[in-house]
């Protein structure tokens, strides 16, 4: 049965379905020595070979690493503004990965990265509600009354956000250190959230996946995760 390339790709677990949408505009994939750049190809996976980057899909062993992303690199695998790219900080990794999900480039911390497309699609799904812990530094000090909107919820693009957890680790006299625990992905959710209540985010990191957390893992290092670690990620 033939079906389009991007999906065979993520299945295989080259990238997400996205990523694999840019590696095909960007001429890296062949099908049975063609290379291929539209978007609308069809093909059978049973009889067909394909070629990314030269190696064929299905060949490479499955990784799964934990990286503490800095702030100016792009979660994309190419970038038509020359932007750092976050797989340039694990090009000492012999397997394709892509990044699972996104940070905003001003935006630090915990980035998971795979070549395993069912396992970047259990984390992303809204059905498994994977919790993301961040540490925002936000600007004066959100009273109760502001916590406890942002906890119940509040509108974003016509649509209430899920409830979070939120805790004030630190105070200073013009701003404030505060841990909130999501499980959406909406874009830039979480500066939006602040800035919807008058707090703008001065600076923002994700400290973990689930119960997967960075600890000392230091900037712009990566460590691979174990079968325990990615148990964590889900429990």
């Amino acid at each position: 049965m033939e079906e389009r390339l991007q999906k065979i790709l993520a299945r295989a677990g080259v990238s997400s379905r996205r990523a694999a949408e840019q590696l095909i505009l960007t001429g890296r994939v062949q099908v049975d020595g063609q290379i291929i750049t539209q978007l609308g190809c069809k093909v059978n996976a049973s009889n067909a070979r394909i070629l990314v980057d030269g190696k064929a899909i299905g060949s490479e062993k499955k990784i799964y690493l934990l990286l503490n992303k800095p702030a100016g690199y792009i979660t994309t695998l190419s970038d038509p503004q020359g932007r750092k790219l976050v797989t340039d900080l694990v090009r000492d990794i012999p397997e394709r990965v892509f990044p699972v999900g996104r940070l905003d480039l001003d935006t630090e911390g915990a980035l998971i990265l795979t070549n395993d497309g069912a396992f970047a699609h259990s984390i992303l799904h809204p059905s498994h509600e994977i919790n993301r812990t961040y540490e925002a530094l936000v600007r004066g000090q959100p009273s109760h009354n502001v916590i406890r909107r942002l906890s119940s919820g509040i509108e974003l693009d016509g649509a209430l956000t899920f409830p979070a957890k939120l805790r004030i680790l630190r105070q200073e006299s013009h701003r404030s250190l505060v841990e909130i625990i999501i499980h959406e992905g909406r874009k830039r959710q979480v500066r939006r959230m602040f800035q919807a209540v008058g707090h703008r985010v001065l600076h923002l990191r994700r400290t973990a996946y689930g119960n997967l957390r960075l600890n000392n893992l230091p900037l712009g290092h990566y460590r691979e995760l174990s079968q325990v670690d990615i148990e964590q990620i889900f429990s």
